[in-house]
């Protein structure tokens, strides 16, 4: 199944998410105005909306408070895309040029940081203390994941647990909270609320996991960013991790080089050695596992077409090309 059909099966309760962005994004700072539309016009799947939707609908919840929060992990994940491009000094993201290189890193950060505030006075809006400490305590892991990664860059001796720590924080815990929510909208027992979170955090996990992966296998027209951007910024994502550590010594020796110096000279033969030592097909089966305990935590769940659905996107995590 693919993206499309999943979100036509909420299609008007999307609808009703993006009224909403585009209503709580409206700013009398003429710059503030120019930006968020800018974000809003460049698209993305709204995939956390979605989660969060799916999953306040498997039980049972529907209406404002839905719609609201969808918005706010939409603005939570907006605010640490803007942030992320200053950090990386990235330039495409969708396959458009970044807030940042348009309209300068200042913008973007001060921007990323009313998009924050906002989605901060969204859910105080909602008037649930538990709403609250989910996200307030997302937030503050994904922030820490971010530092966590900055220390991580230009490093090739990161082990592969810290890089899924990483993962889970600065990516996955998102996906859980906007699953999480959905739970406590639907009055959810506690022992389900936790399997879908726990599902949110498996296929956040799967999500990234095939970023990394087509970082160095997919068509720039097709995943929106520069093939190599990871390589570039130093990152030391799976695939690198593991080719060396199964590499030759030449190979591992380059990989290293390419991650401590970034850039993107080492690029085709960091590829050969990523293909060379099946680091692709390894990353691949890592998140096909996370997408299997995914999909093994919502059996928990009560039977309906919203945990299917949930289930679809599970798989369309880890067969996806863009």
């Amino acid at each position: 199944m693919t993206l499309d059909a999943i979100r036509g099966f909420v299609e008007e309760d999307l609808r009703a998410v993006d009224a909403v962005i585009r209503a709580r994004l409206n700013s009398e700072v003429a710059l503030i105005r120019q930006v968020a539309e800018y974000i809003v016009g460049s698209g993305g799947k709204r995939l956390r909306p979605l989660l969060l939707l799916l999953s306040a609908g498997a039980f049972g919840a529907r209406g404002r408070h839905c719609h609201e929060l969808a918005a706010v992990v939409e603005f939570i994940h907006t605010a640490t895309l803007l942030h992320d491009d200053v950090v990386d000094e990235s330039d495409l993201r969708r396959g458009r040029s970044t807030a940042n290189a348009l309209f300068g890193n200042s913008a973007a950060v001060l921007v990323g940081d009313f998009v924050y505030s906002r989605a901060f006075q969204m859910m105080v809006a909602v008037d649930n203390m538990r709403v609250l400490q989910v996200l307030a305590d997302a937030t503050n892991v994904i922030a820490e994941g971010e530092v966590m990664q900055l220390m991580s860059c230009r490093d090739p001796d990161i082990r592969e647990s810290d890089y899924l720590e990483v993962i889970r924080c600065k990516t996955a815990k998102l996906f859980e909270a906007a699953t999480r929510l959905g739970a406590i909208l639907g009055g959810a027992p506690r022992d389900e609320e936790s399997a879908v979170a726990d599902y949110g955090m498996r296929l956040g996990t799967a999500f990234q996991l095939i970023d990394d992966v087509l970082d160095y296998s997919g068509e720039q027209a097709v995943i929106g960013k520069n093939l190599g951007d990871d390589l570039a910024e130093g990152k030391p994502t799976l695939p690198l991790i593991y080719a060396i550590q199964h590499g030759t010594a030449e190979q591992a020796r380059r990989v290293r080089h390419a991650i401590e110096h970034g850039g993107r000279d080492e690029l085709a033969a960091v590829i050969e050695a990523i293909r060379s030592t099946g680091a692709l097909d390894y990353a691949r089966e890592q998140a096909r596992r996370e997408s299997l305990a995914a999909g093994e935590a919502l059996a928990r769940l009560p039977h309906s077409r919203q945990r299917e659905y949930l289930l679809e996107l599970a798989s369309f995590a880890v067969t996806r090309s863009y």
